[in-house]
């Protein structure tokens, strides 16, 4: 819990994307509800839902998941990537406050522990749902070379993540997943 407090922007557990995630091994140990970040996370910033990810979101909801979208993007830019979607969303999320992502776990009538957050930032998505108490996965972002250079805060973060081996946030759950030969996770 101290670890947690003093490092509350450190992710209890890391993906390269959200395609390699063991989704039933989380619905299987109790998680019911996700929460994921949109731009950078599931697609390219600015880009529509891909046939991918549309699958994906499908397979969760056979699989029993509630699925959520929380982004500080506008309520226009996530209605159009929502549209063959079909999930609840909040625009404008203000990440890293955590009201919004308490707000999500409210309208999906979800507990903190039976939720994850899956993002691409330390200091917006993993921030801010380790303030309300929720799980969180980092996956890698996904880089777009015509968008030029990463910025100042992708290299705080690379070298933030440096320490994640020693100063990760602990998950009873998670870590009994990454005991599991095949786990998607990247430890």
């Amino acid at each position: 819990k101290a670890l947690h407090q003093m490092f509350p922007f450190m992710p209890a557990a890391r993906a390269k994307n959200v395609f390699d995630i063991p989704y039933q091994s989380l619905y299987q140990i109790g998680f019911k509800g996700l929460i994921f970040d949109i731009d950078q996370t599931l697609v390219m910033h600015g880009t529509p839902a891909t046939e991918q990810v549309i699958e994906l979101f499908q397979n969760l909801k056979v699989l029993g998941f509630q699925i959520f979208l929380l982004s500080n993007n506008d309520e226009e830019r996530i209605t159009e990537f929502n549209k063959h979607l079909s999930v609840p969303f909040i625009p404008l999320a203000e990440k890293p406050n955590p009201k919004n992502f308490q707000k999500a776990l409210d309208m999906m009538q979800l507990k903190p522990f039976e939720t994850v957050m899956i993002g691409d930032q330390l200091f917006t998505d993993i921030l801010g749902a380790s303030r309300a108490n929720i799980p969180t996965i980092l996956v890698d972002f996904l880089y777009d070379p015509k968008e030029g250079g990463i910025g100042k805060k992708r290299w705080v973060e690379k070298l933030i993540l440096s320490t994640y081996p020693f100063f990760r946030q602990k998950n009873k759950h998670l870590d009994v997943i990454k005991k599991e030969k095949e786990h998607g996770f990247l430890e």
